[in-house]
């Protein structure tokens, strides 16, 4: 009963980080100041083949969890396909928001921009605190890594230009913002990561006791 308490919550809590992490990266979108790599990729797409920006990160998902699966020669953990689909789903549905906007100055452009890479940061922390799985990047960066032996680093910078290079060709976005997110998205995770596990941690220790106590209480009454 204690396990299954607790992995409902691990799941509330891995979906509220991925929650939390589409808004930032809508926000960027938005911002027209630039966005990540792999967003540069879904936005040329959509711009070059339709569909929506949520549903080719969907497809892109899924393109790359095949090429894990493959590498690997085993299927990534159901969180990697959970990250997929949800964070694809989320993105449409804060894209449909009328009150998110563009920016008119320059400067609302970088708070929009920053505002978004601190909610990325803080969601990408609160997912990962849930401990259910990396996503369909992070997967196939993993399976890249031990199948070359190069370090997760190398493998991480070689992906991030490649699909940035692939997206810039379809008009992707590239701005400021990009060179900004992909110099200090690691110093972001860095600083949000173990402040999201400490809290994720005590949540879920929380929830444990309060449940013993009840159970305790029924055993005295």
């Amino acid at each position: 009963m204690q396990k299954h308490r607790k992995n409902f919550c691990r799941h509330i809590i891995f979906t509220i980080g991925l929650l939390i992490m589409s808004l930032g990266i809508v926000l960027m979108i938005i911002s027209d100041f630039g966005v990540s790599p792999w967003d540069v990729l879904h936005v040329g797409l959509y711009y070059q083949l339709g569909l929506s920006i949520g549903t080719w990160s969907i497809l892109v998902g899924i393109t790359i969890l095949g090429s894990s699966a493959v590498l690997m020669k085993r299927w990534p953990q159901y969180g990697a396909y959970l990250n997929m689909i949800l964070i694809g789903i989320f993105i449409d549905m804060f894209m449909l928001l009328p009150f998110l906007n563009e920016p008119d100055s320059l400067l609302g452009k970088i708070v929009m921009f920053l505002i978004g890479m601190i909610l990325y940061s803080y969601g990408m922390g609160i997912y990962l605190s849930a401990k259910l799985g990396a996503g369909p990047r992070d997967s196939f960066m993993l399976a890249m890594q031990e199948k070359t032996g190069w370090k997760v680093s190398t493998v991480r910078r070689i992906m991030e230009i490649a699909v940035l290079f692939i997206g810039w060709l379809l008009g992707g976005p590239v701005f400021v913002g990009t060179l900004i997110f992909s110099v200090a998205i690691g110093t972001f995770i860095g600083f949000a990561l173990p402040q999201c596990q400490l809290l994720t941690d005590k949540i879920l220790d929380k929830k444990i006791d309060n449940h013993i106590e009840k159970e305790l209480e029924r055993g005295v009454s």
